[in-house]
This record gives C-alpha cells, structure tokens and sequence, in this order.
C-alpha cells in the first residue's frame, strides 16, 4: 500500500483546494464536513481575509456553514503558494475561458500546473476539476508537472475529474452528484476515486482521463444543442403566434421520449456558453468540423440579439424609441436565485441597450453591484423596486426570474414589461403590458 493510499484509509490526508470560486469552495465544504483537513489556496488576498474570518464569499455556500467549517480547524485558505508541499492532494478549480477567437485560454490551467510544479513532492494527487478539451491532462498538465524531474504515475499522481456544479439546486449538492474520474494510469484513477469518495457519495470511474474529460464536453454539448433548438422554436413559433411556453408544458405531459429545454435571452454560467467550443477546437486539429455545436453556438449568441429586437418593436408600438428610453433589467445573474453571473446574458443585453442609446438600469436582489471582469465593467448598482420606480421606466426587461420577484405586482406598476422568461406565465391582469421575448 503506498503511503497516499494509508493516508486516505486513515483519512489523515490533507486535501488541497486550489481556486475559492463557485466550484473550489463547495467542493472544500465538503471534504472538510467529512471531517478531512482541507487547505484553500487563492490568489485574492481579500477573498482569503473573508474566508477565514468565517464568513462566505458566493450564496451558494452560507455563512454559518464557512464558520463551522474555519471553527473545527477543517478548512482554512491561503494565498501561500509554498504551502502547496504539505497538503497531499491538490484539487484544480481555477476558470477555463475562451479567448476572442473562440480557442481555449489555458492560462489559469497552465499557470496553476507551474505553481504546483514548484513545490510538488512524491506521493501527491494532482486532480484538474476545470472543465476544458480531451487531452488536457495528459497533453499540457503532465509535461509542466514533469519538468522538476518527478514522473506521473511512478512519483506523483494525476488525475481528471470535471466539476457538476448547479448553483442553487435545492435537490443535488456537491456530495451527492456523481462525480466521474479518470487517471493517467489505472493506480492514479484508484487513488482519486478513493479520496474522492472521503467527501462524494457515488463515484464513476472511467477508463481514462481523456474519457473524463469528454464526459463533460458531452453533458455541455447535449444541454447547448437542446437549449439552441427550442431558442430557434421560440423565434419561430413567435412568428406564428404560438405561445412556445405552452408547447412545451404540454410536451411535457409525455411520459417517455421527451425531456424539457426552455428557451432564454442567452446561455449564462460558466459551462454551456464556454465548453462546446473546447470540444471545437479539438476536433479540428483532427480534421473534423463540429457541425451541430456550432450552429446551436451561433443561434444561442444571437439570443440578446433577438429579445433587444422584441424591446425595439415593443416601445415602436407605444410610440417610443429604444434611444433615449429608460429600461430597468431585472436580474443580472445567469439563472434564477443565486449570485452568480458568470457569462450572464443579461451583461450583454445591458451593453446592447447602452449602444443603442438606452438609459439602462438593472436590479438584483442577490448582485448589489457589478464587478470587473473579463468582458465587462460596467459599473452599476442595483437599484431598489419601487412603485414609483417601476413607473418611470418605458420598459421593464425580466432577464432573470428569481423567485424573490412579486411578477403580478411588477405587472401592475410598470408601463411595458418584456419577459424573456415566461416569468409573467401566470400573471393574470395586465396581460397588455406583456410581451414575451
């Protein structure tokens, strides 16, 4: 029994978390609520600060379970870098973007692996959660891990196990999702289910770290292609003057053959707008053209677009411009009841309304105001419903139907609500101010 094994039998081993976000924080949660030292490792002096104070830095994981976890000495973060030599396993959670041409942005991945290669030491796990393109692991992670002399699978151990986070699910959390491993060599895939199964209540194995790392692609690619379709239905069905919301309740009411997508103002969260286009990528350095990934790509991108588009008509109907008009945003996070707005579309429907010549507000009971990031600062403040706030806006646009929302009061007081949502579905008076988006 190697000595990483004893650990994780004894569960004296000390797990390390690199990345604090939406994925690394509930992920340490977890390994920590089992009672398994867990060490959180970020760049964000201030996040680290936060943390250790016990208090939470995302919604999904709440303050009072980050201060038990700091008070049982189970979890605390770092933003030492050195201290990555004496945690025995080291768990990557950092972003997975895209770059402008639509190619992966290996830079957080590349740059974490040459962290960790600096203090890496034998019998250490070394597991890659971001979600990214078949050969990852093996292809660029190895060689940067390898250059300090150690050998993956004799001397340290690597492995791949994407991350299935679903901020706000009420019915899965991080323990009893399944999480899917592989491993470069059969021992390390046997060392990551292990440790892996300390915190997770069903592991998959899989034969090897690419097959984990097209699981992913799978899961996005299906929900991105579905998601496209009845986006284009919607449109379509629009021109008809059928209600799409309506054709897929009763859709629904098949038993078998039939599983829901709703359409929306675009893809949000960090997944589904992002990873088809690793999978992309890859198949062309093979010769292959990903005919379906790309075309549902182009129909989901062009949803602001199209819901900017129901705006303009909306307000041309009562007699007013889109330039100059006053449109208030409801929810700028990428789906209902969580903080997250990670590749939100409501960003760019705000952007679209600000080039346009709009006056643009947004409110968000769980984003009190933006914050820089890769493609955007817009540098807003949520602002408070009102009555009388609702009022003085020509268009009240629902990107984001959180439940906290009261929809048939939001109806009552606003002049013009478009709803990209079906948030109003059940909204019974005021059905005129209503247009579906």
């Amino acid at each position: 029994m190697v000595k990483l094994e004893k650990k994780i039998a004894n569960k004296s081993v000390v797990v390390g978390v690199l990345g604090l976000g939406y994925v690394g924080l509930p992920l340490a949660r977890e390994f920590a609520v089992a009672g398994i030292r867990a060490l959180g490792f970020d760049i964000d002096d201030k996040k680290v600060k936060v943390l250790n104070s016990g208090r939470s830095i995302i919604k999904n994981v709440p303050h009072e379970v980050v201060r038990k976890m700091v008070k049982s000495g189970k979890f605390s973060a770092t933003a030492d870098m050195s201290r990555i030599k004496s945690v025995d396993a080291v768990l990557i959670c950092v972003p997975t973007p895209l770059t402008e041409n639509r190619e992966p942005d290996m830079q957080y991945v590349e740059g974490s692996c040459r962290t960790i290669a600096r203090y890496l030491r034998k019998e250490q796990l070394i597991s890659l959660e971001s979600t990214t393109y078949p050969g990852t692991t093996r292809e660029l992670m190895k060689p940067i891990l390898e250059s300090g002399g150690l050998k993956a699978g004799r001397d340290f151990y690597l492995a791949y196990s994407p991350e299935r986070e679903d901020p706000g699910n009420k019915q899965f959390s991080t323990h009893t999702i399944p999480k899917v491993v592989g491993g470069l060599t059969p021992r390390c895939r046997n060392l990551a289910r292990r440790l892996y199964s300390l915190a997770i209540r069903t592991i998959v194995p899989v034969s090897s770290v690419e097959a984990a790392e097209a699981t992913k692609i799978l899961e996005n690619v299906y929900r991105s292609i579905n998601i496209a379709m009845v986006n284009e239905l919607k449109q379509v069905f629009d021109r008809m003057d059928i209600d799409v919301w309506e054709v897929i309740r009763a859709a629904s009411t098949k038993p078998f053959g039939y599983q829901p997508f709703y359409p929306g103002p675009g893809l949000g969260g960090h997944c589904i707008p992002i990873d088809p286009f690793y999978l992309t990528w890859k198949a062309r350095q093979y010769g292959m053209t990903t005919r379906f990934i790309e075309l549902a790509g182009e129909i989901n991108t062009n949803m602001p677009h199209y819901v900017i588009h129901k705006v303009m008509e909306a307000l041309n109907q009562r007699k007013k411009s889109l330039k100059g008009s006053k449109v208030l945003v409801l929810g700028l996070a990428y789906k209902p009841d969580i903080d997250d707005v990670r590749e939100s579309p409501s960003l760019e429907l705000i952007e679209l309304l600000k080039e346009r010549g709009a006056k643009v507000d947004y409110n968000d009971p769980y984003v009190a105001q933006t914050h820089k990031m890769r493609e955007y600062d817009l540098k807003m403040k949520s602002r408070p419903l009102s009555a009388a706030m609702l009022k003085s806006y020509d268009c009240v646009l629902i990107s984001t139907n959180h439940s906290d929302y009261d929809y048939k009061w939001i109806v009552k007081h606003a002049k013009l609500v478009v709803d990209s949502r079906n948030a109003t579905g059940s909204v019974k008076s005021g059905r005129s101010k209503i247009v579906k988006a």
